[in-house]
This record gives structure tokens, C-alpha cells and sequence, in this order.
């Protein structure tokens, strides 16, 4: 009878090893797999591109975001916009003459205009297409991936 236990305690050893390595692999897979999937959402995340267009007038400044509308329609683009952002104004006030008058002043106002656009997902086409646009002077672009 002793001999029979010992037989028997040897052989649960080593089944009881053999099934805990299996289930320490299957949670070390199951945490790559995990990981993996938390990756390719953030590549999925990233295929924004947000351009910021600002300019001193707004008609200068809706034509040229048509422009940049109809270059990403015309390679069947996903487009957000444009979202017109709130107007910047500042003021300045300029004496008319040196030491006389010092009551008779002018005053200036400089507002810049901004719309937003956003293009899901662009391909590399319209990314080109949108490099090689002509827009008229004092129109500025932010363009940023997201």
C-alpha cells in the first residue's frame, strides 16, 4: 500500500504541472491577441486630416475652401464642413496728430475669418491633389493628421 501511494502522488504531480502550463499560454495569447486589437485602433483613429483655413476677407476665404471642397469631391472623399469658427477682431486706435489735438483720433479693426474642414480617411490622391492647389494671396492653411 505505501508503494501504491507514492506511485500515486507522483503521477498527480506532474498532471497537475502539465494542466497549469497550458492555461498560463492560453492567458499570455489571449493578451497579445488584446494588445493587437488595441493596436489597430489607434491606426484606425489616426485617418483624420483637419485643415484650418484663416483669411482677412471672406470672400476670398469661401472660394478658396470651395476649391479645397471640390478637389476632395472629385476624388470621392468623406468631408466634414466646413465649420465656421468664430471671427478674431482686433482693435487699434491711432492719434491723427502728434502733441495737438490729442482728442482727434482713429480708429482700426483687423478681423480674420476661419472655417475648418475635415476629411475622413483621405487617400494618398487627394492628399497630392490638396499640395497642389493654387489659392489666392492672404489665404492661410493649417493642415493637421489626426
Amino acid at each position: 500500500m505505501v508503494v501504491k501511494e507514492k506511485e500515486a502522488v507522483q503521477e498527480t504531480a506532474p498532471k497537475s504541472e502539465a494542466v497549469k502550463a497550458p492555461k498560463v499560454t492560453k492567458k499570455a495569447e489571449e493578451t497579445k491577441k488584446e494588445v493587437k486589437k488595441t493596436a489597430s485602433k489607434k491606426v484606425v483613429s489616426i485617418n483624420k486630416l483637419r485643415i484650418k483655413v484663416t483669411a482677412y476677407e471672406h470672400k476670398i476665404l469661401d472660394t478658396s475652401v470651395k476649391q479645397i471642397m471640390d478637389t476632395a469631391f472629385k476624388f470621392d472623399a468623406e468631408v466634414r464642413g466646413p465649420v465656421p469658427l468664430p471671427t478674431s477682431i482686433k482693435k487699434y486706435t491711432v492719434n491723427r496728430s502728434t502733441f495737438i489735438f490729442k482728442d482727434a483720433r482713429e480708429q482700426f479693426e483687423m478681423r480674420v475669418h476661419k472655417r475648418l474642414i475635415d476629411i475622413i480617411s483621405p487617400s494618398q490622391k487627394v492628399i497630392e491633389a490638396l499640395t497642389n492647389l493654387n489659392l489666392p494671396a492672404g489665404v492661410d492653411i493649417d493642415v493637421k493628421l489626426m
